[in-house]
């Protein structure tokens, strides 16, 4: 027999379900990190398998004036200088057209792809290949790679945010927010100044992050 005033009150089947499912959501991306490290550096040990050693020497068969300036240019659109102002002024259009705690999805949402990176980056501390970059080799760690995982996150929580379904130029604008993903993780690679690996699980998580975030009860009853 339960106690009349107890305290805390038991949760409900239908509550605790819903902090389970939350709980689930918000640790998806992270998991996918966690999970992409444990494969790319299994103990701790962090080498340079065939499909990494692959794919930088595919990448090195591209270089050449043209195509080295081309990716040098592009790379900047995965950075959090280039991506964190444009969440803002996202996130201000929205909110002058309409107020509502949906303007925060996308710099929120970008927010939580910089500190999962970064976090990630100092859990496992993987170093840049050994080669020589066509940019000056950035100093934080390898894995996973931020410029991927940051443009994964804005394209996708700009695509779905609160409000953006019905959007006649839905379409279009997942096909130019796909091509812009991909050249970016193409450039960290092109540059040279990352693993295959790094660039594939950033944008698994990248993608996963906004998409998850979305279905929180935050977000999911937000117009």
């Amino acid at each position: 027999m339960s106690r009349r005033g107890a305290w805390p009150p038991p949760a409900s089947g239908a509550k605790a379900a819903l902090d389970w499912r939350v709980l689930a959501l918000i640790l998806t991306a992270p998991a996918i990190l966690v999970l992409g490290a444990a494969i790319t550096c299994p103990a701790g040990e962090c080498r340079a398998g065939a499909f990494d050693t692959g794919g930088l020497a595919l990448a090195a068969t591209a270089h050449g004036p043209l195509a080295d300036a081309f990716f040098r240019a592009v790379t900047w659109a995965g950075s959090v200088l280039v991506l964190g102002p444009l969440a803002l002024l996202h996130a201000a259009m929205h909110w002058r057209r309409q107020p509502s705690v949906a303007a925060f999805f996308v710099p929120g949402a970008l927010a939580g792809a910089v500190l999962m990176a970064h976090a990630m980056k100092l859990a496992l501390d993987r170093k840049r290949p050994a080669l020589a970059a066509l940019i000056d080799m950035p100093i934080d760690a390898s894995f996973p790679s931020a410029h991927s995982l940051q443009i994964a996150a804005f394209i996708t929580a700009w695509l779905v945010a609160p409000g953006r379904n019905a959007a006649p130029w839905r379409t279009p604008a997942m096909i130019a927010g796909t091509a812009l993903v991909v050249l970016v993780a193409w450039s960290r690679l092109h540059l040279q100044v990352h693993f295959p690996s790094d660039i594939l699980i950033g944008l698994i998580a990248g993608l996963a992050w906004p998409l998850t975030l979305r279905h929180l009860p935050t977000w999911s009853s937000a117009r």
